[in-house]
């Protein structure tokens, strides 16, 4: 079984950089997708980008496309989640996932969830 905690949040002002992290123990070898998503209060929780192991590739959302960066290390069994040119927008709950199967990832399947760090950007 899959736990994950994430670090990383903060408060910074609008241009400002926050490097998230989302560590994993336990049998890491099941999830072959993970994702990050975000939450504001009253509103529905929206991805932000996911990765699939088995393929390398991550997909990004258009609203953090080219601010954002997914990274891994491996051998700590860590994601990050690199945040430069924040906006006031990004201001949200930011929670790591994982997910089985690519397919699962695709359909928002993730059945392991991260407790969540808060980002506030002003």
């Amino acid at each position: 079984h899959v736990q994950l905690v994430e670090s990383g949040g903060g408060s910074v002002q609008a241009g400002g950089s926050l490097r998230l992290s989302c560590t994993a123990s336990g049998d890491t070898s099941t999830s072959n997708c993970m994702g990050w998503f975000r939450q504001v209060p009253g509103k529905e929780r929206e991805g932000v980008t996911r990765f699939y192991s088995s393929s390398g590739n991550t997909i990004y959302e258009d609203y953090v496309k080219g601010r954002f960066t997914f990274s891994q290390d491996v051998a700590k069994n860590t994601m990050y989640l690199h945040m430069n040119n924040l906006k006031p927008e990004d201001t949200a709950m930011y929670y790591c996932a994982a997910a089985r199967w690519a397919i699962d990832c695709i359909e928002g399947r993730y059945d392991v969830w991260g407790q969540g760090t808060q980002v506030t950007v002003s």
